[in-house]
C-alpha cells in the first residue's frame, strides 16, 4: 500500500506540474502600410501576440510616401511597397523593394511604375512583380534580380486601349501558374493573360466580365484553383466564378455585401479566404462592416453568416494571423487597427481590442 500511496503521489504531483505549465506563446510581426497626408511617416511594424490577440512594439519600420499596399515575398526574403503618388517621376507613381533581414527593412531600389497612383503589388513566385497603376489605368511587370531588388520593367500592359467608352482603373493582380489576372474597376472586368516566353499576351479567356457598374477591386483563389471570389467597389457584391474543364472561368453566382436595411453609400475594399477555405470574409467601407459568407465545398457557392461591425470608420484591406484565428482590420479614416477572435468552426468574429495608427491601409504578416 505504501508503494501504491507513492506511485500515486508521485503521478498526481505530475498532474499538478503539467496543470502548471503555460502554453508557449506564439510571435509574428506584422508590417502595415500607411497613407501619408497626416501623421503617419510610411511603414509600421508591430509584434503580434498568438496568443491574446495583442499588437506592441510600434516600430517605423520604413520612411517612404503613400505605401498604401505592401507585400512579401513568399521566402521572406523581401517586402515590396507601392508609392501611391503621381509624382514619384514624369510618369507617375514608384515601387519600393526591401530586404528583410532579421525583421528589419533594408532600402534595395526604388522605380517608376509608368502610372498614376500603384495601389497593388503582386509576386510570381519566379521573379516577376506586378504593379497596378489605378489612375494610369495600367499595369507595369517588373523583373526581380535574386537580391529581391527590381529591374528596369519589362511590360506596360495598358488598359487604356481596351475600352473608349470607359476610364480603365487597374486595381490589382495577381499570378496564377503561367497567367496574370488583372481585375479592372473601370472596365468592369478580370483581364487575363498568359506568360509566353516572358511577355504577358492575352491569353484564350482574355475577360472575365462583370455586371456594368460592379467595379471589381479585388479577388482570391480557393487553393485548388476551382473557384475564384471576386468583390466588386461599385456596387457591394461578391462574384463566384468557376473553372470548366478547358480552364476558363464561368460565372455562377452574386451575392450583395450589405444588409438589406443599410441605407446610404457604402463600398467594398477587400476580400479573403480564411486558411481552409471554409469561410469568405469582405470589407465594406460606409456600412463599415466585415461581411462573413460561409463556402459550399462543392459547389463554391456563398451562404450568409453574418457581419460584423469594424468599430471604425472605411476598412480597407484586413488580414488573418498566419494562425487563422484572429482577424485584423485597417480602418483608414478612424485612424485604428481593430482586432478579432475568429471562430474557426462557425466563421464568426469576436471583437477584442484595437489599437490606435494614423491611416492605416494594408497589414502584412511575416510568419
Amino acid at each position: 500500500m505504501r508503494i501504491f500511496s507513492l506511485i500515486l503521489s508521485v503521478s498526481l504531483m505530475g498532474l499538478i506540474g503539467c496543470s502548471e505549465k503555460k502554453e508557449v506563446k506564439k510571435e509574428f510581426q506584422l508590417f502595415v502600410g500607411t497613407y501619408t497626408d497626416g501623421d503617419s511617416e510610411g511603414i509600421y511594424k508591430f509584434t503580434f501576440d498568438g496568443s491574446t490577440g495583442e499588437l506592441t512594439n510600434k516600430n517605423l519600420a520604413a520612411v517612404l510616401p503613400n505605401p498604401s499596399f505592401i507585400k512579401i515575398s513568399k521566402d521572406k526574403k523581401n517586402l515590396y511597397a507601392v508609392q501611391e503618388t503621381a509624382d514619384y517621376d514624369s510618369l507617375g507613381g514608384g515601387v519600393t523593394a526591401f530586404k528583410l533581414k532579421d525583421g528589419k527593412l533594408e532600402l534595395l531600389n526604388s522605380m517608376g511604375t509608368a502610372g498614376k497612383h500603384p495601389c497593388h503589388v503582386a509576386l510570381s513566385g519566379n521573379g516577376y512583380l506586378a504593379a497596378s497603376n489605378y489612375s494610369g489605368g495600367n499595369v507595369a511587370v517588373f523583373k526581380l534580380r535574386e537580391s529581391g531588388s527590381l529591374v528596369l520593367s519589362s511590360q506596360i500592359i495598358d488598359h487604356k486601349i481596351l475600352d473608349t467608352t470607359k476610364t480603365s482603373h487597374a486595381h490589382m493582380a495577381k499570378f496564377r501558374g503561367n497567367d496574370l489576372f488583372v481585375a479592372d474597376l473601370g472596365l468592369d472586368a478580370l483581364k487575363r493573360y498568359s506568360n509566353l516566353n516572358h511577355f504577358f499576351a492575352s491569353s484564350e479567356q482574355a475577360t472575365l466580365n462583370l455586371a456594368e457598374g460592379a467595379g471589381p477591386r479585388h479577388f482570391t483563389f480557393a487553393d485548388d484553383g476551382k473557384f475564384l471570389y471576386v468583390i466588386n467597389e461599385l456596387n457591394s457584391t461578391i462574384t463566384v466564378f468557376k473553372q470548366k474543364m478547358d480552364g476558363s472561368f464561368k460565372e455562377i453566382e452574386t451575392q450583395s455585401t450589405l444588409d438589406a436595411a443599410f441605407e446610404g453609400k457604402s463600398y467594398c475594399a477587400d476580400v479573403h479566404l480564411s486558411p481552409d477555405g471554409k469561410f469568405l470574409y469582405g470589407s465594406n467601407r460606409g456600412e463599415n462592416t466585415i461581411v462573413i459568407f460561409e463556402v459550399h465545398p462543392n459547389s463554391g457557392k456563398l451562404s450568409l453568416v453574418g457581419r460584423e461591425s469594424v468599430r471604425g470608420d472605411w476598412p480597407r484591406n484586413f488580414a488573418l494571423d498566419p494562425s487563422g484565428n484572429f482577424l485584423l482590420v485597417a480602418n483608414q479614416r478612424s485612424n485604428n487597427i481593430t482586432i478579432y477572435k475568429r471562430d474557426i468552426e462557425k466563421g464568426t468574429l469576436e471583437f477584442l481590442n484595437e489599437l490606435q495608427l494614423a491611416s492605416p491601409v494594408c497589414l502584412e504578416f511575416l510568419d
